[in-house]
């Protein structure tokens, strides 16, 4: 047996640190969220909070809807935008995490939806 036997074997390891700011990480949850709730990233706010060791997320941001006149005219168009505004938010809570946390690699533990008010779309659809 040689003396190295059981030894961890490491590569050379890179001096420094890599660190996400906090605005870079505000400006991805903005961009995920107005994806989600089919809104512009300006009209989403987010702020961060530590919830036992993980960032835990609050978005407050509007959510876009079909106009009343097209849900009379076409009362599916509900369902095919992917149900009630309570269903897209829960929704949108699980695209966010997975999203956030996909692309800056940071820990979520939860992601809480404020939803401060509705855009209506009366045009085609609506995303």
């Amino acid at each position: 047996m040689s003396a190295t036997a059981g030894a961890v074997v490491r590569s050379p390891a890179l001096a420094g640190h890599n660190r996400i700011s906090t605005q870079a990480l505000t400006t991805l949850a903005q961009a995920a969220a107005a994806e989600a709730l089919g809104v512009a990233p300006h009209d989403v706010r987010a702020g961060w909070s530590d919830d036992g060791g993980l960032l835990a997320l609050s978005v407050v941001a509007p959510i876009t809807v079909p106009g009343l006149s097209a849900v009379l005219r076409d009362p599916g168009r509900v369902a095919a935008l992917g149900g009630t505004v309570w269903d897209r938010t829960v929704a949108a809570k699980a695209s966010i995490l997975r999203l956030v946390t996909e692309l800056s690699g940071a820990r979520l533990s939860r992601v809480d939806i404020r939803i401060s008010g509705v855009r209506v779309h009366e045009g085609g659809r609506v995303r």
